[in-house]
């Protein structure tokens, strides 16, 4: 319930003027003070699979935005897919209709994308309801590295992928983690944004490759003239984030408010992915050194997931214990319990050498004082922890002969065999099947 107050006047045959406060009640569906489920109710989500091909998520996601006419930030999902790829992951669009995402359908596969699976759901999607990935991968053309060719070529790749089903693999953030960028990558926009670096953020996210495409052509004129205008008429409209930057940029000017404003105007889950990506680099720096230093043994310093329950919403740095000296003698704990923190403001460190390393490696990037918390962009990072080793689950595998006829000079003809091997195999959240590939092929991908 609540109280509307009307004002009406009326006249006495005195001609004064007397005044009548008369009040009404009306009644609303809601209280005055409105509950989450009250606003979920009042919100229209629509949830559907987005399958896609050459294309990177948050690009997608620019693509869609902009034919429905709706933020990038409207957009929810449990991750972000590869690029390369055929990838079909779960999303859901606030304020767009079944029926409207239905029409855009022709468009958008224009651009190497589809929707199907399109229904009305009640409220977002969040990342912890991601519980895994899927993968069928063909790798062609097998042969073998450099000019070894004393073993059986089939019997090498079933003994590693025999060996990665039982011992896993170092569990790296993938390549694509960083971007395909060979100029700059993306945990480099990270660390400028963590030392609160807001231009030179903004001038290393416009630094551009190589190539003479528009995109690039555009990039290489914003970094020459600070133009922010002039690159915008420039920008095809799918590059979403760039626009929003240099709408900002336009508006406020390429100094530190102006880039500030700018970074402000992507979407958070945008802001906050670079961090992740310099997080991320620390990670595999760290996992690299531990095994550097100590092998596949559990050591006194090393963390492991807490048996303990501590109370009923323990804080993240409760959640690890410390392997002491006494459980590193009597082999309490093997290798695949051990974890490393991804940088954060409410993680342990390992107390021994890895630790160290941690420390010598954040000061080596000026964030030896880092709260990681960047208040200017509202981002607040207090880290996680991350098993060293994964295993991928239900791996199988077979090879297939891929017969090539290759026409020669004259009448010769030569028949050519060439193995293709097809792996099928499953993955926890945020582990990468180009790194499982990779232990697997012994090369990089």
């Amino acid at each position: 319930m609540y109280v509307a107050v009307v004002l009406d006047s009326f006249l006495d045959c005195s001609d004064q003027q007397n005044v009548v406060i008369m009040v009404r009640f009306r009644e609303k569906n809601c209280s005055r003070k409105r509950t989450a489920d009250c606003q979920q109710k009042q919100e229209l989500y629509t949830a559907f699979i987005l399958q896609k091909e050459n294309l990177e998520t948050l690009e997608a996601i620019g693509f869609l935005s902009s034919e429905l006419g709706v933020l990038p930030s409207d957009f929810s999902y449990t991750g972000i897919k590869d690029k390369k790829a055929i990838t079909y992951q779960a999303m859901v669009v606030k304020k767009v209709t079944p029926e409207r995402l239905k029409e855009v359908g022709s468009t958008i596969e224009r651009k190497g994308m589809k929707v199907s699976n399109i229904h009305s759901v009640h409220q977002h999607l969040r990342l912890g309801q991601l519980k895994g990935n899927h993968f069928d991968i063909i790798v062609r053309d097998l042969k073998h590295q450099g000019n070894d060719t004393s073993a059986n070529l089939k019997e090498r790749i079933s003994e590693a992928i025999e060996n990665v089903k039982k011992n896993g693999f170092i569990n790296y953030y993938g390549p694509q983690r960083f971007g395909q960028g060979q100029n700059v990558h993306t945990d480099q926009i990270g660390l400028a944004l963590l030392n609160e670096e807001m231009v030179k953020a903004v001038k290393l996210f416009f630094t551009p490759e190589d190539t003479d495409d528009p995109v690039n052509q555009a990039k290489r004129y914003f970094l020459q003239t600070e133009d922010a205008k002039g690159t915008l008429a420039m920008l095809p409209d799918f590059k979403v984030r760039e626009k929003m930057l240099l709408r900002a940029l336009n508006r406020y000017g390429v100094n530190c408010e102006g880039c500030t404003r700018g970074w402000m105007s992507i979407p958070h889950s945008m802001r906050i992915f670079y961090v992740h990506a310099y997080c991320s680099k620390i990670w595999n720096e760290a996992a690299s050194y531990r095994i550097k230093t100590y092998g596949t043994n559990v050591v006194a310093g090393d963390l492991v997931f807490s048996q303990v329950n501590v109370d009923e919403n323990p804080s993240l740095s409760d959640k690890v214990h410390v392997v002491t000296t006494a459980e590193e003698s009597a082999n309490k704990y093997i290798i695949q319990e051990v974890v490393l923190p991804m940088a954060g403001h409410n993680v342990k460190y390992p107390n021994n050498k890895v630790g160290q390393q941690y420390h010598k490696m954040l000061t080596s990037d000026g964030l030896q004082m880092c709260r990681f918390r960047v208040p200017a962009l509202q981002l607040n990072i207090p880290g996680c922890y991350r098993h060293i080793l994964k295993h991928p689950h239900n791996l199988s595998y077979h090879f297939s002969d891929d017969s090539v006829k290759e026409i020669g000079t004259g009448d010769n003809h030569l028949d050519e065999s060439k193995d293709s091997l097809c792996l099928s195999f499953g993955l926890d959240p945020s582990c990468y099947a180009t790194v499982c590939l990779r232990e697997i092929m012994k090369c990089d991908l």
